[in-house]
């Protein structure tokens, strides 16, 4: 009797403190997104709060993107001339990840995971395949945050790097995501 009374009070606990992301889609519009530009002569970041975003679960799935308008590296002509120029944002507008998450992810109150996610990086109208680590770390049964970071060479996207030295730009871009999201409800109806 004390034995099975013991395997119960187990079982109700990791009902009760772990849970499995399978069959759960969580999303954002406003996660936070950041570029580091850390080149010899100049350093900036470029930040948006305006990161969009899905976690699907039961198909290990994941698309990430972001209006390129809604980048600020606190001076207004370089984020005009960054838009126009380079970005061309008029042409290509966004930017997005998307792909799959390479392991089935369970997640205990308060506990952190990290995972690895392969996928397409799409921006200025080219497309490259990536492997980016990152972190989801459980915050309430209905929200969970993601954090990432990951390099990319403008080269690749065919991205010109501007010759004029108040606007030097590395080659080399850090990226770096953070988000929370939130459990989608689905309707019923």
């Amino acid at each position: 009797m004390m034995k099975n009374l013991i395997v119960f009070f187990f079982f109700a606990f990791l009902v009760t403190f772990s849970f499995e992301m399978k069959g759960q889609t969580y999303n954002t519009d406003k996660g936070r997104a950041e570029f580091l530009s850390k080149a010899a002569l100049n350093e900036f970041t470029g930040v948006s709060d305006d990161l969009n975003g899905l976690l699907d679960f039961e198909k290990n799935s994941f698309d990430f993107f972001i209006d390129l308008n809604t980048l600020k590296t606190g001076i207004g002509l370089r984020d005009r001339h960054m838009r126009e120029n380079y970005l061309e944002t008029k042409k290509y507008p966004f930017a997005e990840f998307t792909g799959k998450i390479n392991e089935q992810v369970k997640l205990e109150k308060g506990q952190s995971k990290l995972l690895n996610a392969t996928g397409t990086f799409k921006i200025h109208g080219k497309e490259k395949n990536m492997v980016v680590p990152g972190k989801i770390t459980w915050i309430s049964d209905s929200e969970i945050q993601l954090e990432a970071t990951f390099k990319i060479l403008l080269s690749d996207y065919n991205i010109a790097i501007p010759s004029v030295i108040f606007y030097e730009l590395s080659e080399e871009q850090t990226i770096s995501i953070k988000a929370n999201l939130k459990k989608k409800t689905v309707n019923t109806k």
